[in-house]
């Protein structure tokens, strides 16, 4: 009889290629990299273009507020020059009124001498040219005021009441409380026999000066012969009356 021997050690069976291929592939690979090590992908070259825009914005922000101040710096230099251009005209125009003034009272003191000479004619004249020089500006009132009224007295001594009048108003327009022209006023109303008027000249020299004796004289004086010609006025009034009556009467009888 033959006996067959089992193999005790069976050999394992080789691993298929398959098998060996699937481990070396999935064993770690040193060549193997990530496709974003060491390149630029699209968000970082996103990020990029963001930081040039902020720079280039930053940089016009920059250039705006340069030009501004630039702006402002120009704006303050030319209001500074207007400013100087103004003090210097100011300064100019000063000087002229001063010289003006300076004239007008040349003239004025020409013109009283030639009044106390009696050349009543030519003081009128430099008295109207000093008032051609004079401004119209508060520093000039009074110098206009008295050419005014000095005018008003040469009329008043040429006997030119209506003048005399007319000067001394305006010598008052200007200065209100000037009592030289209502005394020179009230005396041309007198001599028009204008005694009411008159009388109202010297109640305002009292106003200003409650003392001033010649006021009350004067009023005294004049109260008579206002209260006159208000009674020769209403008597001339009723004759004429009278007088219209009659003729309407006759009229009638006769037609």
């Amino acid at each position: 009889m033959v006996l067959i021997e089992l193999d005790q050690n069976p050999t394992l069976p080789k691993p298929s290629s398959s098998s060996s291929s699937t481990t070396a592939d999935s064993a770690p690979n040193p060549d193997h990299r990530d496709a974003e090590d060491g390149f630029e992908t699209a968000s970082d070259g996103e990020l990029g273009d963001s930081d040039n825009d902020g720079d280039e914005d930053h940089h016009h922000r920059l250039q705006a507020q340069q030009q501004q101040r630039q702006s402002r710096q120009h704006q303050e230099e030319d209001q500074l020059q207007r400013e100087d251009e103004q003090i210097v005209s100011q300064n100019d125009d000063e000087e002229l009124r001063q010289k003006a003034l300076a004239q007008a009272n040349d003239a004025k003191l020409e013109g009283n001498k030639l009044y106390v000479d009696g050349q009543y004619e030519e003081a009128l004249s430099q008295y109207e040219l000093a008032l051609q020089f004079a401004p119209e500006m508060a520093s000039s009132v009074e110098i206009r005021s008295t050419c005014y009224s000095n005018r008003a007295i040469c009329f008043l001594k040429m006997e030119k009441y209506e003048d005399t009048i007319k000067e001394c108003t305006k010598a008052l327009g200007l200065n209100p409380s000037y009592m030289k022209a209502l005394v020179r006023r009230a005396e041309a109303h007198e001599k028009l026999e204008h005694f009411e008027e008159a009388i109202s000249d010297m109640k305002k020299i009292l106003e200003l000066d409650p003392f001033n004796d010649q006021a009350k004289r004067s009023i005294r004086r004049l109260q008579p012969l206002a209260e006159e010609k208000r009674e020769k006025l209403k008597e001339e009034m009723i004759g004429k009356i009278i007088e219209s009556s009659l003729l309407s009467l006759l009229s009638k009888v006769y037609n």
